[in-house]
């Protein structure tokens, strides 16, 4: 299976990392952010550099649609799963068109409040999972998991 994997660095990542049994097995490629915390964290992996900052930046946010274009023509992943942040809103909105399923990470700190990239991606999510059974009311459909961390 090909997989992009999309999140921004610091906590997000780490988030991703800790599910390196599954991700492991896998063809994959990830997409994040152009910080020396990202990059040391994933010598050896095939990453591809977001543009930065995303977070209310109109410009980088018209850029990264752009980029999720060409990364998810190139990479034909079957599956696009984030842990957040902002830059999985261009990759989950266009994945469909490249055949790939879509799947999101809420991340561990949001117990009881949505967090605006997964208020954003919900509506493009296959598969919304959450840590914390008490963000079920927020998120009607999503599937908890448990803590990953």
């Amino acid at each position: 299976m090909r997989v992009l994997i999309v999140c921004s660095s610091g906590g997000h990542l780490t988030q991703a990392l800790s599910l390196r049994a599954w991700w492991g097995a896998h063809d994959r490629t990830w997409v994040t952010l152009p910080t020396e915390d990202a990059r040391s964290r994933l010598v050896g992996e095939h990453v591809v550099e977001a543009h930065y900052p995303t977070v209310r930046n109109l410009p980088n946010l018209v850029r990264n649609f752009g980029l999720a274009r060409r990364v998810l023509a190139d990479t034909r992943p079957d599956l696009v799963f984030s842990t957040g942040a902002a830059i999985a809103l261009p990759f989950f909105m266009q994945a469909h068109r490249y055949g790939a399923t879509t799947v999101f990470l809420e991340p561990v700190d949001r117990i009881t409040t949505a967090s605006l990239s997964g208020r954003l991606v919900y509506p493009f999510a296959d598969r919304f999972l959450v840590q914390w059974e008490s963000l079920r009311e927020v998120y009607p459909d999503a599937d908890v998991i448990g803590v990953v961390l």
